[in-house]
């Protein structure tokens, strides 16, 4: 079998053909009458009218000898099968093809079409040239790469060659169409906030840092979709705003966690927590239904239905209940001695950490979905305080499949308040805590002047991820790859 280098060295000699018979292997100039798709679905008709068609794609196979040649053409709406015959086509044409073109190059064909005895639609190629000419081949016999590293690496041939990939992304893409629609139907304007941020806000994330070369000074990659942003928005009159994009965290990958991926966010002035989640529902329902088909998934271990009325999980009633831990009253000790006697690993150990932990060992044995409320205030400096209990908050997250695949408030609006949950924060960043949440003064003195009552959510491609159950890795066009050594 012949090496790489061998193939490539036959193909470069192979373009000197094409040059020497006047066709470009490189041209910039290509026509076609139709897609792929559109000969296919009204094949009947234009094989009964005789009419001539051209086709352009990529070659995928070539199989025969002699007098008839047949291959395959992909032009990323369908795949459909050419003949060369001769009599049929010009006989230096002919010759043409059979001395120049290999799996992967991209053609151009014009004929007629017809079945072969087997019913395969077929087109009859009367005149075809050149468009590009690779000079690799493509994966062997179809099946694709089989290294994850070189999958990842190689992505445009793992799409290629992988048809359920393609169709993963294709309904990744109708993912994110349904939710712009969704919020677009529900009145709420799309706006852009800045991914450059002097500090960064709406979440407890390890950020990405750069410098700012004009203004000289340092500045982060988002960790939210413009939280304290949108929030901004509120106080100038917008009553519902919400983005779509890209998030950077500073932090470990796992089949649910990546360092840039994308999310959603939006901010409902007049409305609360309680609100939020009965759009949130009907929001996951219509991407479940118009999307997959189905409410019903099941991913980790976990099966879970989205329709219907979604069950209530409070936090502390919920630790209490599987660990023994109040999280309002037992001391750090008790807490990290708990964590200690469940063997979980934790870094930090303040009383948030520690808390946070706790939770998360609750949460992998919930299937949901349901929404889990009444986070301690500790946990959730941007929400607001209950009014029973200002030790809790009005937050709700989503819990599918033992995890948090989005997560909301009742913002917190009032100043002073959140004055001092961020001096909070900051004496945790103080003692070194990396994920703890950088305060953001500009944005308290905005809440001095006013925010009207607002709810706001967010959810990412995790999401995506839980529904197709696939790692959130496998479900990026192109994941970030440490260049080869």
């Amino acid at each position: 079998m012949a090496s790489i280098k061998e193939l490539r060295d036959m193909r470069i000699k192979k373009i000197e053909l094409l040059k020497e018979a006047g066709m470009d292997p490189y041209t910039a100039k290509c026509s076609y009458t139709h897609s792929i798709k559109e000969v296919i679905e009204g094949f009947e008709l234009i094989e009964s009218s005789n009419q001539e068609v051209t086709l352009v794609g990529r070659v995928m196979s070539l199989r025969g000898q002699g007098a008839l040649i047949f291959f395959n053409i992909n032009d990323g709406s369908e795949i459909f099968q050419g003949l060369l015959k001769k009599g049929e086509i010009e006989d230096d044409k002919f010759k043409l093809f059979v001395d120049t073109v290999d799996m992967a190059d991209f053609v151009q064909v014009s004929g007629t079409l017809f079945k072969t005895k087997t019913e395969q639609k077929t087109i009859l190629v009367k005149n075809w040239m050149i468009l590009t000419k690779s000079l690799q081949p493509l994966p062997e016999k179809w099946h694709g790469l089989q290294d994850v590293e070189e999958r990842f690496r190689k992505r445009y041939l793992d799409i290629l060659t992988t048809k359920d990939l393609q169709d993963l992304f294709i309904k990744k893409a109708k993912f994110w169409e349904v939710t712009r629609n969704f919020m677009k139907e529900h009145d709420f304007l799309e706006v852009e906030t800045p991914t450059l941020e002097v500090t960064t806000g709406g979440a407890e994330a390890n950020p990405f840092k750069t410098h700012h070369k004009d203004f000289d000074i340092d500045v982060y990659l988002r960790i939210s979709v413009g939280e304290l942003w949108q929030k901004r928005l509120m106080a100038a009159g917008f009553p519902k705003t919400f983005e779509i994009g890209r998030v950077y965290r500073n932090e470990g990958t796992s089949p649910e966690h990546l360092q840039e991926f994308t999310n959603m966010e939006f901010y409902w002035a007049y409305a609360n927590y309680k609100d939020g989640m009965k759009l949130v529902q009907k929001l996951y329902q219509k991407i479940a239904t118009e999307v997959f088909g189905t409410t019903i998934f099941e991913t980790r271990g976990h099966k879970f239905d989205l329709s219907g009325d979604w069950g209530i999980v409070d936090y502390r009633d919920e630790v209490l209940r599987q660990t023994g831990i109040d999280v309002l009253v037992s001391s750090d000790k008790e807490m990290s001695d708990k964590l200690d006697e469940l063997e979980i690993k934790y870094e930090g150990n303040n009383r948030e950490r520690l808390m946070d932990t706790l939770w998360k060992f609750c949460r992998k044995n919930i299937s949901g979905p349901v929404f889990l409320v009444h986070h301690p205030k500790l946990v959730s400096p941007l929400s607001k305080s209950c009014s029973d209990n200002k030790e809790l908050t009005e937050r709700f997250q989503i819990i599918i499949a033992g995890s948090e695949v989005g997560n909301g408030f009742s913002e917190l609006n009032d100043p002073l308040d959140q004055r001092a949950r961020f001096e909070s924060q900051q004496k945790l960043i103080d003692r070194g805590d990396e994920e703890a949440m950088m305060p953001e003064w500009d944005f308290v003195e905005m809440l001095e002047h006013g925010m009207p009552p607002t709810c706001g959510f967010g959810f990412g491609e995790r999401l995506f991820s839980f529904m197709t159950d696939k790692p959130i890795r496998e479900t990026q066009l192109f994941p970030l790859m440490k260049p080869r050594e």
